[in-house]
């Protein structure tokens, strides 16, 4: 029954055979890759979620690696009778597997060698973006390799997904599929995800400059819209703050109007100091500047202090006092450890000395009774 497959009655089984296994051996190979290639597809979009032994993840395997053997053998098989003179009456003749091969087939194989060459580019500016970025020590460098790594993994999905899905539509194309419904549900369905998820598509955009242009780090003393406290974590949609309090703040990045942040680079602790009418201005900046060098050279806070004490002035002539401004320039987070340190000591130094901070007493005129 197996001879009426092809124009020549005569045909021997063991010639059909020698075409049959080499045949099958290379549809088995294409399943073998085809399986690893799902598998590493599908490794990458679900991370440690499942395992290879689930069988979530066996099933689809399985069914990949045989749907690709079936394929290979059933396109393969009956070229390879004709190559070998058999002749079969059916299925795809060598001829027109030829002439796709070096048309479409071509063209295929360019798109797919484009598409993973641009997929390996993106991956290698990636790498030299995290690189760069990643500077410093501590929890610094920490902070700034977590944030090269958010970009980095963001851009690399993004273009894979893209070039991924114009790829497939383009290899459909070629081998004859027609991709006109599929464009037109895409952007159907593109239409319909845009109106529902604006809100969710500027959160993440401003999650991804918010984090590239460095404006607020893990750690710092941030005020966002108003709200202020410790930046907790930054990730591509919120921004978490604690109060002190202990209230935790869940931003949205894309709501951010306002960020004042109190502890990038370095920071400035101001003193408003209050002094009576009749003090010396002049000596009491004297002594202020000396309690700061004194800080300033003690091991405690040295580290913490970046310059000496800057005087601003006289600030403001209110009803009991004089405005006397001062500040110190410390490190990020720093300024109220120092300050509050050095208020200590200005009260004490004040009071040793018999200077006053207010004015002791206020004269009230009332008009006479008449």
């Amino acid at each position: 029954m197996w001879r009426r497959l092809f124009l020549d009655r005569t045909v021997q089984w063991q010639l059909a055979a020698l075409v049959v296994a080499p045949t099958v051996v290379v549809a088995l190979v294409a399943a073998r890759v085809a399986r690893r290639v799902a598998a590493a597809l599908m490794r990458r979009l679900l991370h440690d979620t499942l395992t290879a032994s689930s069988p979530l993840v066996r099933a689809p395997l399985r069914l990949v690696s045989f749907a690709t053997f079936i394929l290979v053998f059933a396109v393969l098989l009956f070229p390879a009778f004709e190559a070998a003179s058999l002749h079969p009456r059916f299925g795809l003749h060598l001829r027109t597997l030829s002439t796709w091969t070096f048309g479409s087939g071509l063209r295929v194989l360019l798109v797919t060698a484009v598409a993973f060459g641009i997929v390996r580019i993106v991956a290698v500016v990636v790498k030299r973006f995290e690189h760069d970025v990643n500077f410093g020590t501590g929890l610094d460098g920490l902070e700034m390799a977590k944030r090269a790594r958010t970009l980095g993994s963001v851009v690399s999905n993004f273009t894979t997904v893209i070039v991924f899905l114009v790829a497939v539509l383009m290899i459909l194309n070629e081998l004859g599929v027609n991709i006109t419904p599929a464009l037109t549900a895409t952007g159907i369905v593109g239409v319909a995800l845009g109106f529902g998820s604006q809100t969710l598509v500027r959160d993440m955009i401003g999650g991804f400059f918010l984090i590239l242009e460095n404006q607020i780090r893990v750690g710092d003393v941030a005020a966002l819209n108003g709200v202020g406290g410790m930046v907790e974590a930054i990730n591509l949609r919120t921004t978490v703050l604690r109060d002190e309090e202990g209230v935790v703040h869940v931003i949205p990045n894309g709501a951010i109007a306002t960020l004042a942040n109190k502890s990038l680079n370095y920071s400035f602790y101001v003193v408003n100091l209050p002094l009576a009418y009749g003090e010396d201005p002049d000596a009491v900046v004297a002594i202020l500047r000396e309690i700061a060098d004194g800080m300033q050279h003690e091991d405690a806070y040295q580290p913490f202090i970046l310059e000496p004490l800057e005087v601003i002035g006289v600030d403001a002539f209110e009803e009991t006092t004089i405005r006397l401004k001062v500040r110190l320039k410390t490190a990020p987070l720093k300024q109220w450890f120092v300050g509050r340190e050095f208020r200590r000591r200005v009260y004490k130094a004040l009071a040793d000395r018999g200077i006053q901070m207010w004015s002791p007493q206020r004269t009230i005129a009332l008009p006479p009774r008449g």
